[in-house]
């Protein structure tokens, strides 16, 4: 299967899913949604134990639909019960429900700390393993997310991974202005890309600092693969009609 028509099936999982449940952050997710993909199907690497933690919870059902698609999981659990009572498929990840998930995360600003902790760990036990951890724009806005950039670029962490989902998403309240610079600032090395562009992203997840943590900050657009979600504030967190859901199926389709 060519990789349009997975990402295709892949949006369509997650609309559906939504859509059943009338709950979950279409738009979120549908921006990280490439990032995880090439994460998964072309960078971690198992033997090593490499980790992925998705600090921006609200964008979980890319999360789940990737893992579905790599065999962790039910598609048929994630499109008909998300968010039902005891479903593994919560609103946002729990490692105790939910097969393939890391950490549980939620609220913003938890899972660089946590990263950083892996990837302190691996260091001390001189574990080969790689630990990427990826946060969104307005997570920014956290402090517990610079604490933990400060900490990590001491301990000269080569072994983390920040990817920023930037879709800016947070311009209406707060501007981050360059999130290059801020990392850069902070001693990490810092690389810019395309969050789209499935090889520009697995260059950089692949072209890592021996000396320093690394940034990627991913200039994305939020509702990706559905043109009429793509940086529409309206649909931060709301499900489709019936009538809208066969629009955006064909949306979809379309690209």
């Amino acid at each position: 299967m060519s990789n349009n028509k997975i990402m295709k099936e892949l949006r369509k999982n997650v609309l559906q899913a939504s859509y059943h449940a009338q709950e979950g952050h279409i738009p979120s997710a549908y921006s990280i949604l490439d990032i995880i993909w090439v994460m998964y199907d072309q960078v971690l690497n198992r033997d090593n134990h490499d980790r992925f933690l998705l600090s921006k919870g609200q964008g979980c059902l890319a999360l789940y639909a990737v893992l579905v698609k790599k065999g962790f999981g039910s598609l048929d659990d994630l499109v008909n019960h998300y968010c039902e009572y005891e479903s593994q498929y919560g609103g946002h990840p729990d490692k105790n429900k939910s097969k393939g998930i890391e950490v549980s995360t939620g609220s913003l600003g938890h899972g660089l700390p946590i990263a950083v902790g892996v990837a302190l760990s691996n260091v001390d036990s001189s574990s080969k393993s790689k630990v990427f951890c990826l946060i969104g724009d307005g997570e920014a806005n956290e402090g517990s997310i610079w604490e933990s950039a400060l900490l990590a670029a001491n301990h000269n962490l080569n072994n983390l991974i920040c990817i920023v989902d930037y879709n800016h998403s947070t311009d209406r309240a707060l501007n981050m202005y360059s999130i290059f610079d801020k990392f850069k600032a902070f001693g990490w090395n810092v690389l810019e890309i395309n969050g789209h562009d499935h090889k520009e992203i697995k260059k950089a997840l692949t072209t890592l600092d021996n000396s320093s943590p690394t940034c990627i900050v991913a200039n994305t657009i939020k509702g990706y693969g559905c043109k009429s979600m793509e940086n529409n504030p309206a649909w931060h967190h709301r499900s489709p009609t019936d009538s809208e859901y066969i629009q955006f199926v064909e949306e979809i389709d379309s690209i």
